[in-house]
């Protein structure tokens, strides 16, 4: 008999189980829609709609009291500030579950766990989800056009410059060419100190020819 027992244990121990459901609870603000088990779902729906119940109150203490439970200031700020409102006018059966079939792997029965929102809360969180993304590609599209802008300007001043940085690196590519060449020296001429008698070279042919020139040949 599971007399006073109205909750599942999910096959783990107290510490474990709450960190699991916290965990759930905390992704379900995040994400406002999130899928597991069925029975995990059920279990983590009791929690979350009674986090939404305090941040329906506003106080400082309902707000410690979910700072205790769920992880991340982000996210307690989110459930008091955005999601606490859209149930201002409703008491409870703020989520609902949806069942999606067996999952693959261990076929366990898998759902989908969401907070329910109103056509007329869906068509405003549409409208502002358009005007944000509007927003964001007209704040593209300005700083695109002002790096372009900053690139023309800086090419027309690279440009301006370039002309005087050539004739100055000419001047001086010039001058210090013209440092740097060593004067030539005048070679020195007969009788003079380090001249340098060349010898002509002597060959048959050589030999032949000025011995006719001499008379020793008979032609």
């Amino acid at each position: 008999m599971r007399h006073r027992k109205d909750h599942r244990k999910l096959s783990r121990t107290h510490e474990h189980r709450k960190a699991l459901l916290r965990n759930l609870a905390t992704s379900l603000i995040e994400h406002e829609r999130i899928e597991t088990t069925l029975v995990k779902a059920k279990e983590a729906r009791r929690l979350a709609e009674r986090m939404v119940t305090f941040a329906k109150r506003g106080d400082v203490a309902a707000r410690r009291q979910v700072a205790r439970f769920i992880h991340g200031a982000d996210n307690v700020r989110k459930l008091f500030d955005t999601i606490a409102p859209w149930y201002a006018e409703r008491n409870g059966g703020y989520t609902r579950i949806v069942r999606v079939g067996r999952r693959l792997g261990d076929a366990g029965e898998a759902a989908l766990l969401e907070f329910v929102k109103s056509p007329e809360l869906k068509e405003k969180l549409r409208a502002d989800a358009a005007e944000k993304a509007k927003a964001a590609k007209e704040a593209v599209k300005t700083a695109k056009e002002a790096a372009k802008g900053k690139k023309a300007a800086k090419a027309g001043a690279a440009a301006k410059a370039e002309p005087a940085a050539a004739g100055a690196a000419s001047a001086g590519g010039a001058e210090a060419a013209a440092k740097e060449q060593p004067a030539k020296k005048a070679k020195p001429g007969r009788g003079e100190p380090g001249h340098v008698k060349t010898k002509t070279p002597k060959g048959p042919k050589g030999g032949a020819t000025r011995a006719r020139h001499q008379g020793r040949s008979g032609e």
